[in-house]
């Protein structure tokens, strides 16, 4: 569950927020003038997160030394045709 706070409510809760996010493995998304600026998150979800980040770029890695000999354009262009062709399945 995603829990929507500002930041004030936060500050003066945090402890109880705390429990929330660690004992209910919810998350908090702190707002400060309405605008989404923080998220509190348990550390599992907040592990997978990191993993994935380091995955992305390694692979964002990847795809630039694979396309740099390419002009830009014709190599977002290529991508991009990779991309619709998966999402169609062809």
């Amino acid at each position: 569950m995603i829990t929507e706070t500002n930041a004030v409510t936060f500050r003066q809760n945090l402890g109880e927020m705390l429990n929330q996010v660690q004992h209910h493995h919810g998350s908090i998304l702190i707002k400060q003038d309405g605008k989404p600026v923080a998220a509190l998150v348990d550390i599992h979800l907040f592990e997978r997160i990191r993993r994935m980040q380091a995955r992305f770029d390694v692979l964002c890695q990847h795809i630039q030394v694979g396309y740099a000999p390419l002009p830009e354009a014709e190599g977002l262009a290529e991508i991009d045709a990779s991309v619709a062709k998966v999402r169609t399945g062809h």
